[in-house]
């Protein structure tokens, strides 16, 4: 399997059930969702962010299909300008490179230094969507397993209208 060893260690070692898409490289939204056809979930991008002080980094999870506003997250965070994290710190911190954004990349977080952010709108989803810290499957879980998850990681996190 695609991902993460350490990822499909956890997920057993919570009981969390998935179920595993392989498919080629799908580095952004457009090139995914043709492999996500035909499944039942709500697919999910993945945005990871620094403050303009480069000593804060924020994972917000949405809907693929949700276009996000920028400029109220900064008002809602109070951390000023916020822009794209590097490869370097998307490593450093989620062990994931560009394209393979996820939250369960958060396994490489072991400070707990990335505050997650979720869109609200997917508390109505059953089931969600997210790479393996590898673009090349996705692994779909319950919404409920996502929250399991990010209890059990440590970082801090938080439902927050994004739009």
């Amino acid at each position: 399997m695609n991902g993460d060893p350490k990822l499909y260690d956890l997920l057993e070692q919570l009981g969390i059930e998935y179920q595993y898409i392989e498919h080629p490289e799908a580095p952004t939204i457009e090139i995914a969702k043709q492999y996500w056809a035909g499944h039942d979930a709500r697919h999910c991008k993945n945005l990871f962010f620094r403050n303009h002080k480069g000593n804060q980094h924020y994972l917000v999870l949405l809907d693929c299909d949700a276009e996000m506003n920028i400029h109220a997250i900064e008002q809602q965070l109070r951390q000023g300008k916020l822009s794209f994290a590097s490869p370097e710190r998307l490593m450093r911190y989620l062990g994931v490179k560009p394209g393979s954004v996820t939250p369960f990349g958060l396994i490489n977080d072991v400070d707990h230094h990335v505050i997650v952010f979720v869109d609200r709108n997917l508390q109505q989803a059953e089931r969600v969507s997210y790479h393996p810290c590898e673009n090349t499957a996705s692994l779909i879980i319950k919404r409920t397993d996502l929250e399991r998850f990010l209890d059990y990681q440590g970082n801090r996190w938080e439902w927050i209208e994004l739009y």
